[in-house]
């Protein structure tokens, strides 16, 4: 019996890594010579960098850089088996998390610890990068980044930049002469799974302003600063990064990966099921377990079980998918390779119970146990 184990955490419970282990207690108590494959999973946004170092066997770096308000952070980011590409995070260094309520401002949030991640990550040797996208408490279409990078920003009057969002309606002029050389040599992989453009209704301040501590009319004015920065790139150096899909994700840092660095945006899922290597981890396996925190209409959309089960699909392999919750709309995955789920609750009880990390584990193991014990019946 070989089975593959390829979860998503389990948010604000279990890891991807602890709900794996769980699984493969419970499939052991049954088959305890039982072939088992553990790849930890994200959809690329969090717990992306720990799910590909521990699929890799990479491992991981923390460097101290600017937060989102100026203020000294410690942000970790990966580095993967091979040892030339860097998994970076961008809520590590300018993340909502990290700027107290009271102060959540996206008109002086900077970005500007991304960039200083990415050069402490191209200094240990890394030339390519996988970009985990939100969570952001921006929106400065990544000038911080780019700033960080050696770009240079000035308005009409020659004077250099600000930060934050803020700045974006006042640059006239842009100079990329010095940017870091090695730049050139770099290729970025965005994981995006948001089509928002960069200005507009449905743009980045519009969109996910809010959230991040705008008002209404500061909404509008990040947007004005966005359209007029888009211009600005547009007449400066040709590039037309205004009309992008995903361009507005992370306020504005999907536009800045791009345009300016040439990076891809792609689909979370499908990029992490890539790094990791996943259609040739499943070759041989008698089953596929998968799953995460809940199944529901979401998931049918692009979410790690669904990635993972339509691999699996096509290559003939059964799937069956954990989750602590299951609404009617997850029905849908049986339709894409996904052959049966279950909930792993298995009585009434409070969020917060079902929540509470020993229980999930213990929720995951009984009840791989108890399905693996109908496989080996059926047998």
């Amino acid at each position: 019996m070989k089975v593959l184990i390829a979860i998503d955490s389990f948010k604000g419970s279990v890891s991807s890594a602890e709900g794996s282990e769980a699984i493969a207690s419970g499939i052991h108590a049954v088959y305890p010579d039982a072939d088992i494959a553990q790849v930890p999973l994200a959809d690329g946004g969090e717990g992306t960098t720990e799910a590909l170092v521990l699929a890799t066997g990479g491992r991981f770096v923390s460097a101290e850089v600017s937060g989102p308000l100026q203020e000294p952070v410690s942000a970790t980011y990966g580095i993967l088996g091979s040892g030339r590409t860097a998994v970076i995070e961008v809520a590590a260094a300018c993340g909502l998390p990290l700027v107290p309520e009271a102060r959540r401002d996206p008109l002086v949030t900077t970005t500007l610890g991304v960039g200083e991640l990415i050069l402490d990550a191209i200094g240990q040797g890394c030339r390519e990068f996988v970009i985990g996208l939100g969570g952001s408490a921006t929106n400065d279409a990544g000038i911080g980044m780019l700033h960080a990078l050696g770009y240079r920003f000035y308005s009409e009057r020659g004077e250099l930049s600000s930060f934050g969002g803020q700045a974006l309606a006042d640059i006239r002029r842009i100079d990329a002469s010095g940017a870091h050389p090695l730049l050139k040599e770099c290729s970025f992989r965005i994981a995006c799974d948001v089509n928002n453009p960069l200005y507009g209704p449905n743009g980045a301040a519009y969109v996910y302003g809010p959230q991040k501590g705008a008002s209404q009319a500061v909404v509008e004015q990040l947007d004005r600063g966005l359209e007029s920065f888009a211009r600005t790139v547009l007449s400066e150096l040709g590039l037309d990064i205004g009309s992008l899909e995903g361009a507005g994700a992370a306020g504005g840092l999907g536009a800045a990966f791009a345009g300016f660095l040439q990076g891809r945006l792609e689909s979370g899922i499908g990029l992490v099921l890539d790094v990791v290597g996943m259609e040739e981890k499943l070759r041989g396996a008698d089953i596929v377990i998968t799953g995460e925190g809940k199944l529901d209409g979401q998931t049918s959309m692009g979410k790690a079980p669904l990635g993972v089960a339509s691999l699996a699909k096509q290559h003939g392999i059964p799937v069956i998918a954990l989750a602590g919750g299951v609404t009617k709309e997850a029905s849908a995955l049986n339709e894409v390779g996904v052959t049966s789920y279950f909930s792993i609750v298995g009585a009434p009880i409070s969020l917060e119970q079902a929540m509470d990390p020993a229980n999930a584990r213990d929720n995951l193991r009984r009840t791989a146990e108890q399905l693996f014990r109908l496989i080996r019946a059926v047998k």
